[in-house]
């Protein structure tokens, strides 16, 4: 082998050497060596009624398998039990690991084990391999089963076996809930409106606004086709719809409110500073702004892929030889993010004419074709994410953008 040949077989090793070593905040992995020896390992298949406790203890020959309460106290005597078990057989325990899905609990249950020392990790659950069969057996048993597998190779460090979510803090929870509560509560506003004009339109009634502040005095005068007023049960109904509708409003502007509050007291806290910096944008309101800086740009995301994933406007392509098709948007993500950035990259083909993103999205689209447009607004709305995340956390200004103009 010549001099060169040694050089090159070094380098491509040194090559895959860096490739294999993971970043800093993968949690694709575990980033902490595993004792095997020292290590109590236990997950928690957890339901409404009952939790399904397995675990791995060292100097046991028995794997244990508890069922019991939604209890964070049993839980944590449990485990003590076990450790002390673990004890009496030998062996030194040094950690205690536990994990489970993410789902109705949250996240409050790590945060708790950790507080009392226990190392709690919570997986995502779409990040579980299952078997396909048609009929296949599930049950709680089979299911922690497999967490304790999919957990087992995530500690040793081995890829692909699982991916674990950032846990948190109550802080961090507390503060999306304003946006998403708006949200629900402009759907029930929406659904309220559609069922007032559904049994107006049953009676044959088209063109009246129930949204305005004067319907219910409307209402009284208001005659079908046929000349007749509006039936005395239908029109009891529709005040009732229309003052929840009020009541909505009432609360959705309460919310509003409060979070412009909240902006003018700590302007310089740094998820306030993104809020301003997004709002600054032409075509990006405030609730966008907050509801992108809660759920996605304030997160500790390792590059610009992982910020697409997150908000679940990548690909799901099929290929298979010379077969390759797309079969549409990956949907793993962060649903909210998703529905918002599509709606905004709409928003921003009629407000930023004349960026950089606009004029790329124009290019690929000057066939007019429908099925082209849909395609690469989801294409707009990844880059626009990017960009919009560049901005908050280095600074960098998307090109052409136009800001609104100074108060």
């Amino acid at each position: 082998m010549g001099r060169a040949a040694r050089y090159s077989t070094i380098v491509v090793c040194t090559r895959m050497m860096e490739h294999a070593m993971p970043k800093p905040n993968d949690l694709s992995r575990s980033l902490t060596a595993l004792d095997q020896d020292s290590t109590l390992i236990a997950v928690i298949e957890m339901s409404l009624s009952r939790w399904l406790v397995s675990a791995l203890v060292p100097g046991l020959k028995r794997d244990p398998l508890k069922q019991q309460g939604p209890d964070a106290e049993a839980l944590l005597r449990l485990l003590h039990r076990w450790r002390d078990e673990a004890v009496k057989g030998g062996r030194v325990i040094t950690r205690i690991c536990v994990a489970f899905e993410a789902g109705r609990d949250g996240f409050w249950l790590a945060r708790w084990l950790r507080a009392r020392g226990i190392e709690a990790h919570v997986i995502h659950a779409a990040s579980i391999p299952v078997q396909r069969e048609h009929r296949r057996a599930k049950t709680d048993r089979l299911d922690v089963g497999l967490l304790k597998r999919a957990f087992l190779g995530w500690l040793r460090g081995e890829a692909k076996h699982c991916s674990m979510a950032a846990i948190p803090t109550l802080a961090q929870e507390d503060a999306k809930r304003p946006s998403r509560e708006r949200e629900n509560l402009v759907g029930e506003r929406s659904r309220i409106v559609n069922r007032m004009k559904a049994t107006l339109v049953r009676l044959g009634i088209r063109g009246f606004n129930v949204k305005l502040r004067q319907a219910p005095k409307r209402l009284e005068g208001l005659r079908t086709p046929e000349g007749e007023l509006v039936p005395p049960n239908t029109a009891a109904e529709l005040r009732r719809e229309m003052a929840r509708l009020d009541f909505l409003k009432a609360q959705i502007k309460v919310i509003e409110r409060a979070r412009l509050e909240r902006l003018e007291a700590a302007p310089a806290e740094r998820k306030h500073a993104m809020i301003q910096l997004l709002a600054k944008i032409r075509g990006i309101g405030i609730e966008t702004a907050d509801m992108l800086v809660h759920e996605v740009l304030a997160r500790n995301l390792r590059d610009r892929r992982a910020v697409a994933r997150y908000g679940g406007i990548t690909g799901s392509p099929d290929e298979s030889g010379s077969k390759r098709r797309e079969k549409g948007l990956a949907r793993a993500g962060n649903a909210r993010v998703r529905r918002g950035m599509i709606q905004l990259a709409w928003r921003w083909l009629m407000f930023q004419k004349d960026s950089a993103l606009a004029q790329w999205y124009r290019q690929r689209t000057a066939d007019a074709r429908g099925d082209t447009r849909k395609t690469m607004i989801v294409a707009l709305a990844r880059k626009l994410l990017i960009a919009l995340w560049r901005l908050v956390t280095s600074g960098q200004l998307p090109s052409g953008v136009v800001l609104q103009p100074a108060p």
